[in-house]
């Protein structure tokens, strides 16, 4: 059969630069090379779009250097709407080469500019096809805020919360003091639009409100501050295929050490954390989940894929946290563990992501 061209598209702009690309080399390692040709393509931290090379090698996830998309000197040239859909490479001496046609793009980006709907909306106008969520999906899921009024309208439970704007803050602090106050403790604020737990503290003395506001304002100026809810960590992976939306097997974020899940914990394999998949459940349970899951993603105009992460408390009710879109893609991540537990393979399951984004 012919070969399909796939641009793996990865970087970008966010603080999660170097997540993305740590996720393009287990995604350029994995893909299956019999059925796709594959175009690397980087964006640096500037927001250049260059070619880059097709060495999962050269993008591995490491504490002490983790990878990221240098300047090459090259630009791509994308196809304009109505046209063939040749992709073009400027070399940084100035000569043009084309690429040859491609059939879609895998964006593995994380963050702003690539999970909130603004590459989707630009592929969108350009005509280009893509996989994962598309505008409206990674965008309402990128603001936390706005994520939770979807939830709650499609009645699922989130936990109690408010949001703050910066500028509230600095005119009526108190009054947020307050607000916060009756929520009780502990409380975790968070960034509304930042993702990989960046800038997220959990506050268990109202004292340590005000320094957890500025860390949080440092990354939006949109923050939310939430109730801490009790419960089991249970994340569970959503996939749009053939037959319709399906959930992978339940897994479970175990906290041996550590205060929450954060950045280390999720990405450097930091001490302190287990993440176990399939969960220890019981089958009522997984089936709850699973539905819980996929309620969640319909919430949301959910496309292509979701992992969905929710709290189990122990009177058995389940509390949504948040929806990623675009969640983390490395071999130690959740989603591909979990699709692994459920009989798929990390190369099946890109399979299936570019697969339902042809179809679309």
């Amino acid at each position: 059969m012919d070969k399909q061209t796939v641009v793996v598209l990865f970087g970008g702009r966010s603080s999660e630069h170097s997540i993305s690309s740590a996720t393009a080399g287990g995604v350029l390692g994995a893909i299956d090379r019999d059925r796709y040709d594959v175009i690397p393509v980087g964006i640096t931290r500037e927001g250049a779009f260059v070619l880059e090379d097709d060495d999962p090698a050269k993008f591995p996830l490491d504490a002490e250097h983790l990878p990221e998309v240098v300047d090459n000197g090259s630009r791509m040239r994308w196809p304009e709407p109505g046209g063939d859909r040749t992709l073009r490479v400027v070399h940084a001496d100035g000569t043009v080469e084309g690429l040859g046609e491609i059939d879609i793009v895998l964006p593995i980006l994380h963050g702003t500019h690539g999970e909130d709907g603004t590459i989707q909306g630009y592929f969108d106008t350009l005509e280009v096809p893509y996989a994962g969520g598309g505008v409206l999906d990674s965008a309402l899921c990128m603001d936390k805020h706005f994520m939770k009024i979807a939830l709650q309208a499609a009645g699922i439970a989130v936990a109690p919360w408010v949001t703050v704007r910066r500028r509230d803050w600095a005119a009526d602090a108190a009054s947020i003091r307050e607000d916060a106050a009756a929520l009780g403790l502990p409380l975790f604020v968070k960034p509304a639009r930042a993702g990989s737990s960046v800038g997220v503290s959990k506050v268990t003395v109202p004292e340590e409100l005000d320094a957890a506001l500025t860390l949080a304002f440092a990354e939006d100026d949109k923050v939310l501050i939430e109730t801490g809810v009790t419960g089991r960590e249970i994340e569970v992976a959503v996939l749009e295929g053939a037959e319709g939306v399906r959930a992978s097997l339940p897994g479970e974020i175990v906290l041996t050490s550590r205060g929450f899940y954060d950045f280390e914990g999720k990405y450097l394999g930091g001490d302190g954390v287990d993440v176990v998949c399939p969960a220890e459940l019981a089958d009522t349970e997984v089936a709850a989940i699973q539905a819980a899951g996929i309620r969640a993603f319909e919430a949301v105009d959910g496309r292509g894929l979701a992992r969905v992460d929710m709290f189990l408390t122990t009177a058995g009710e389940l509390v949504v946290n948040e929806l990623n879109t675009m969640p983390g893609f490395t071999p130690i991540s959740m989603f591909p563990k979990c699709w692994v537990a459920s009989g798929l393979s990390y190369g099946d399951l890109i399979s299936e992501l570019i697969e339902a984004g042809l179809r679309r």
